[in-house]
């Protein structure tokens, strides 16, 4: 008995040794652990702080020369650099909106729903247009002096409708979502027109409109570019309500950028006294105007054509590189979503390049860029329906976002010149909504096309389609360029001739007759200066304003013949910019 407890000592004297040991190394290991847990904490904040630092650096650095370019050429005494950064900051905000909802709504719709879905996204999508394109450019003519506060309103609009979108997201409220959309939809419109209305106020002496619209239109793009992939790996981390409230943050800050623009982006009010307020219609707009707008429909109705046709080819696998009989020889690599991702990528490449194209070509004539491009589509649209393959359909995604975008920089720089300060903001609103209006018919015919699975008979469709806008117009154009030509002959051999003259004065009805030919004759010094592109005949084309052009001189035939007293002119207002002198 007496062994036994000494070995029970025995052994708890060992247990009590090993339980004191395993204390102090635990102790030790517990120190060591602590100094290597401050020491990884201590490199962690000081790789982070380098890495913010770093960044922030890069940021600054990128911040500096994004500047440098905004306000190259004097575009920053004259606030055209402000409104490049406002103009790029509203295209990444319009790209997270973009994102967020499509990861909401479309994704995930299988294709044969989609074709449904599809179109009665873009019907909807021109109710609104056709309702509201009345009403839109007389509002904002109406607040010419508030210019920058109402792109201020569109801005905070946005801001304020991303807040009631974020909170419909949850609950799945989808009439709250579709009304919101619209809204933002109408509002960005609505800032886009107000933009360009306001682009002649901010132009600097060295830089036309073509460049500085395609200025604006570079940064743009860019900046979708940039933000889409953001905003998707936002979305996908965050969540779609999360990423709409950074949309609503961009807006409401965008908001007061717009406020602290320069103050004379607004134009003084100068109503006339019981004149009453003009409209705007195609048939209003002038022949230069008219023109640059029929080729850029046209161009639109391509563009949204050529998007759902081959969408829903590559989607029904109908074409070339994705029918092969056997999945052995298809190509691993030209699956779907590589497909069209290719596809977007063309498309995105081709608009970077139109407006770069846009700035190279300066002093270039708008109107003969507007023609070239359409003539550039049909051309392509020809060669595609024969050569239809992978590299043809990314060759014409191309060519379709760079005429797009070429096309309407120069339409918006005949506008911008061509049409008066008091009228041009409700110009620019029928422009925007007739050129919708058309890209979503083109979209709904590509959609019904895209049903028979054939790309020839699509292409060739589009290809005849485009053969006869392109002839229409410079058919028109010749007819207007003869009778021009036509009618200054005319002039000139009354001038040469002034007995004849003087014996047609004598007639009881010759007076009018002559005030009327002073007025044509006033045309053909227009139709010099390439603004007679229109079907209206040149004795109705003094302008597309109806006020006498600024380079409007005295022709040797407007001298006073036979004693008469010459016809008083209208004076022209030195307020408002009717007309660019760099354009």
């Amino acid at each position: 008995m007496e062994g036994g407890w000494e070995r029970a000592r025995h052994i708890s004297r060992r247990v009590a040794r090993g339980a004191a040991d395993a204390g102090r190394a635990t102790v030790r290991a517990t120190k060591a652990t602590a100094s290597g847990t401050v020491r990884a904490t201590r490199a962690t904040a000081s790789g982070t702080a380098r890495a913010s630092k770093a960044t922030a650096r890069g940021a600054r650095s990128v911040g500096k020369a994004t500047r440098r370019l905004t306000y190259a050429g004097g575009a920053g005494r004259t606030g055209l650099g402000r409104l490049i950064e406002l103009s790029a900051g509203n295209s990444a905000c319009d790209a997270f909106v973009t994102v967020a909802l499509a990861s909401t709504v479309f994704f995930g719709v299988p294709v044969g729903e989609a074709r449904g879905s599809v179109a009665l996204y873009l019907v909807i999508t021109m109710l609104p247009f056709a309702l509201l394109a009345p009403f839109v450019g007389p509002i904002l003519d109406r607040f010419r002096s508030g210019r920058r506060y109402v792109m201020a309103g569109t801005l905070f609009g946005r801001g304020l409708l991303c807040f009631a979108m974020a909170a419909a997201v949850g609950p799945g409220d989808l009439p709250t979502l579709f009304i919101g959309a619209l809204g933002v939809l109408v509002l960005s419109k609505a800032y886009n027109v107000s933009r360009a209305a306001i682009m002649p106020s901010v132009l600097p002496a060295d830089i036309t409109l073509v460049s500085a619209n395609a200025r604006v239109a570079l940064f743009t793009l860019v900046s979708a570019g940039v933000a889409v992939p953001v905003g998707a790996g936002l979305t996908a981390w965050l969540g779609s309500a999360m990423m709409l409230r950074v949309a609503m943050v961009g807006f409401l800050l965008l908001g007061v950028v717009a406020v602290r623009l320069p103050r004379h982006v607004d134009s003084p009010d100068m109503e006339e006294e019981g004149a009453p307020p003009r409209g705007r219609t195609l048939l209003k707009v002038g022949p230069a105007v008219a023109e640059a707008v029929w080729a850029n429909v046209a161009i639109r109705v391509f563009s949204g054509f050529l998007l759902f046709f081959l969408l829903f080819l590559v989607q029904d696998e109908a074409v070339p590189w994705l029918a092969a009989a056997e999945p052995w020889a298809r190509d691993p690599f030209f699956d779907i979503p590589k497909t069209i991702a290719l596809l977007a990528g063309a498309a995105g490449l081709g608009g970077l390049a139109g407006a770069v194209v846009a700035n190279w070509t300066r002093n270039h004539a708008p109107q003969l860029i507007v023609l070239a491009t359409l003539a550039m589509t049909v051309v392509t649209a020809i060669v595609t329906a024969v050569f239809f393959g992978l590299w043809a359909a990314l060759a014409i995604s191309l060519v379709a976002a760079f005429a797009q975008e070429l096309g309407k920089l120069a339409l918006d720089a005949i506008v911008q010149r061509e049409i008066g300060e008091e009228v041009r903001s409700s110009t620019f609103g029928v422009v925007e909504a007739v050129l919708q209006l058309a890209w979503v018919f083109g979209g709904l015919v590509g959609l019904v096309l895209s049903l028979t699975e054939s790309s020839l008979a699509g292409l060739v469709t589009l290809s005849v389609a485009l053969t006869a806008a392109l002839g229409w117009l410079l058919v028109s154009r010749r007819k207007r360029v003869r009778a021009t030509k036509a009618d200054l002959r005319r002039r000139r051999a009354e001038a040469a001739d002034p007995a004849g003259t003087a014996a047609a004065h004598a007639e009881p009805g010759a007076r009018g007759g002559a005030a009327t030919n002073g007025s044509a004759a006033t045309n053909g010094s227009a139709a010099t200066n390439g603004s007679t592109a229109g079907s209206a005949p040149a004795h109705e084309a003094t302008s597309a304003y109806d006020e006498p052009a600024p380079y409007d001189e005295t022709a040797p035939y407007d001298e006073p013949r036979g004693g008469e007293e010459p016809a008083r002119k209208e004076k022209i207002d030195p307020t408002k910019p009717l007309t660019n002198p760099n354009g």
